[in-house]
């Protein structure tokens, strides 16, 4: 099998889909490799780097798409402005892909790749189950986007984020409100602690409590019965008498906070509405508001994604790609989580394509022509390109 790693075209992507440390494993595992050049330059990855990891190197970005069986890629296909040709539409008919392409926002590489009959395999559509663990790029990019954005509110915040005792007198802490506590959630409080302020988290998962406690943050919640998490562990919504009480929660905590942060999406892609711009005029001038759920629409309705604003003193950051903030280790991690999913189903020298497989029947979004990929066929209805 050809693997083939191109170089990332989006003005803001500095990661690259494989690193030379797994494509060592793969070239160990019988898989030929083949990187565009300079495609891990941005990460800090030198070609000879890979060359050394035993991958062949390759100019041609047309050559690279035309003959891989399985093509490795961070972000959607898009349109190659050097070529004047979209990414989907140079590969080979029948070969497959495999990256995080968020199918119901990007129906028109959807809908180009099963034109051309490739088989797309969407990371972000993983099953999260144990055998997946390994595979999951929404956990292990959340981890970073929740670190960088701690980092974002401190150096915006004009305020100290530890407690500290000079002879001018004592300077109290940041007090920092972190909406949401899944993997990001989770990694914004412990960093936030680490910097030294006084952190509240809430989430509408009460089960998550006991974790937000042991990274030393209080947590604060609505007490409901309702089931707030589906089968994937994601939250779901919920009924409007328990977002009544959450938005009280939410405005009084945001009020008496210096930063906040959110990373609330439903279903890992939905991002509800849970500052209003009331909320954000009763916060403290100078006050920071990182919204980490931008690229879902953002949790804050003043957030514009990809911009920060300001708003009465108070900066709104809606980023869409922290991850790439942090190239080195956003390219280590993300290319150890595909080499999981290209080696668990290499066999016999073969990539085993069995679609009655729970991961891969999640993951596949085209196949043979066809979206399999039931919400994405969903979006699709009435979709013209």
């Amino acid at each position: 099998m050809k693997l083939a790693v191109p170089r990332e075209l989006r003005a803001d992507e500095r990661r690259v889909a494989l690193v030379p440390e797994s494509v060592k494993k793969l070239v160990k595992a019988g898989i030929a490799v083949t990187v565009e050049r300079n495609a891990g330059l941005a990460s800090f990855f030198a070609d000879e780097a890979y060359q050394e990891a035993g991958a062949t190197l390759e100019q041609d970005s047309k050559a690279l798409f035309s003959e891989a069986d399985l093509i490795l890629k961070v972000n959607a296909p898009e349109m190659n402005p050097h070529l004047g040709l979209h990414e989907a539409d140079l590969m080979r008919p029948g070969s497959m892909l495999l990256t995080t392409l968020l199918p119901t926002r990007n129906l028109d590489a959807v809908t180009r790749l099963a034109a051309r009959k490739v088989t797309a395999f969407s990371m972000d559509a993983i099953p999260r189950i144990t055998r997946a663990q390994t595979m999951d790029i929404l956990s292990s990019m959340a981890s970073i986007a929740g670190y960088k954005a701690v980092l974002l509110a401190a150096n915006a915040l004009p305020k100290y984020f530890p407690m500290f005792m000079t002879a001018a007198g004592t300077v109290l802490p940041a007090k920092v409100f972190v909406i949401g506590a899944g993997v990001a959630g989770l990694q914004a409080i412990a960093t936030a602690r680490r910097l030294g302020a006084v952190v509240e988290a809430t989430d509408t998962r009460p089960a998550v409590q006991t974790e937000i406690e042991s990274l030393g943050a209080k947590y604060v919640g609505v007490a409901t019965n309702e089931q707030s998490q589906d089968a994937g562990g994601y939250a779901k919504e919920l009924s409007e008498q328990f977002y009544r009480q959450q938005s009280e929660l939410i405005a009084q905590h945001c009020g008496s906070s210096d930063v906040v942060i959110t990373t609330a999406l439903i279903g890992g892609v939905k991002a509800p509405r849970l500052i209003s711009a009331e909320m954000v005029e009763r916060m403290k001038p100078g006050s920071v508001i990182v919204d980490l759920a931008a690229v879902g629409g953002g949790n804050c309705e003043l957030t514009r994604p990809g911009e920060t604003v300001e708003h009465n003193g108070i900066k709104i950051f809606g980023p869409l790609n922290l991850p790439s903030e942090m190239p080195f280790h956003g390219s280590l991690l993300y290319s150890r989580n595909l080499a999981a999913f290209v080696l668990a189903f290499w066999k016999d020298s073969v990539f085993q394509l069995d679609l009655t497989d729970e991961i891969l029947k999640a993951a596949t979004i085209t196949h043979a022509g066809q979206v399999l990929h039931a919400p994405t066929a969903k979006a699709l209805e009435g979709f013209t390109a």
